[in-house]
């Protein structure tokens, strides 16, 4: 049976569903952040209609829809999230929110209902944090590339397969990482173009046989092999992570590596010069604590900065 299980980073909480040794799915939070699913009390501070702004119980701003005609601005309403909120290229998305009564039952926290454990499984957090980061998946005769935009994320299929035999073998893992990169929103899949209706019906079929259990509409494919997925956005996805803080991923990832290593002395941590302006001093300390260890930070401006490296070197008093 499948679980969630959750991992206390420094500077990020990490969730991963478990199906034994296979993960079926991934999430990621930072703490402060304003998480759908959560209810609060807030003032509606200007109305429009059915729609307008709140302010949240941390004084931040959120955009709210579904309002009553007799909601009224200055009003103390009860308030449901249903995004957080979302950075984009040039701009910031408000979270929003609906009344609470407007969203009903809302969908189980994981990391509040999780299990927490030390330390996932070796790689399992590993192979997720890459693939993200590099916006590529590979698989027997092809690969997924992943694009975020403004308007969507886009995934093109690309291989050395027959077209329909390419298609039929990248549905399966369409499938696995769209749950593993946390995805939802608008997403466009370009398959290779085929030109027989029967092939399409077959991929058509093959993909809602894939995707059963994850809540989604979609498009049929059209005759250039574009299909859109929409599915319930609830914050932003791996993808979007690295495509918006790729330093703060790295840097977070960076002290999980340190955290990582074993052994007596001192932990020399290895990184680019502008992933130590991002190491926060409660960061370190919290790093030092954990692993009773003293922390030593060295710069490489020839490492990427997604390739910090940690390791044990003699403590010296």
């Amino acid at each position: 049976m499948a679980e969630w299980v959750v991992e206390q980073g420094i500077g990020e909480s990490r969730a991963l569903l478990l199906e034994g040794d296979e993960v079926l799915a991934a999430k990621l939070r930072w703490p402060g952040e304003i998480t759908a699913g959560e209810s609060f009390e807030g003032k509606l501070l200007r109305k429009s209609g059915t729609r307008g702004l709140a302010q949240h119980p941390s004084g931040r701003e959120i955009l709210v829809d579904k309002l009553p005609r007799d909601a009224g601005e200055g009003a103390n309403y009860r308030f449901t999230v249903t995004r957080a909120a979302m950075a984009e290229r040039g701009r910031l998305k408000l979270p929003a929110a609906r009344p609470a009564e407007a969203v009903g039952t809302t969908t189980s926290d994981c990391f509040a209902n999780a299990k927490s454990v030390r330390h996932f499984p070796s790689g399992a957090w590993e192979d997720i944090w890459h693939a993200a980061s590099s916006g590529e998946v590979r698989f027997t005769g092809g690969a997924l590339l992943f694009a975020v935009t403004p308007g969507m994320t886009v995934i093109d299929i690309d291989g050395e397969l027959s077209p329909r035999e390419l298609a039929l073998a990248a549905v399966p893992e369409l499938a696995r990482w769209l749950r593993l990169f946390d995805l939802g929103g608008s997403i466009g899949i370009d398959f290779p173009t085929l030109a027989a209706k029967a092939d399409r019906k077959a991929v058509g079929a093959a993909l809602d046989e894939a995707l059963e259990g994850w809540p989604h509409e979609r498009t049929a494919m059209n005759g250039f092999g574009m299909v859109q997925l929409v599915a319930r956005l609830e914050g932003p996805s791996l993808l979007h992570r690295f495509a918006t803080a790729r330093v703060g991923m790295a840097a977070r990832m960076a002290l999980r590596r340190a955290e990582m290593v074993e052994g007596p002395g001192a932990t020399l941590l290895t990184v680019h010069p502008a992933l130590k302006a991002r190491l926060k001093p409660e960061w370190c300390a919290e790093l030092e604590r954990r692993t009773a260890r003293p922390l030593r930070i060295e710069t490489d401006p020839g490492l990427a900065i997604e390739a910090a490296a940690a390791q044990i070197v003699a403590h010296d008093d």
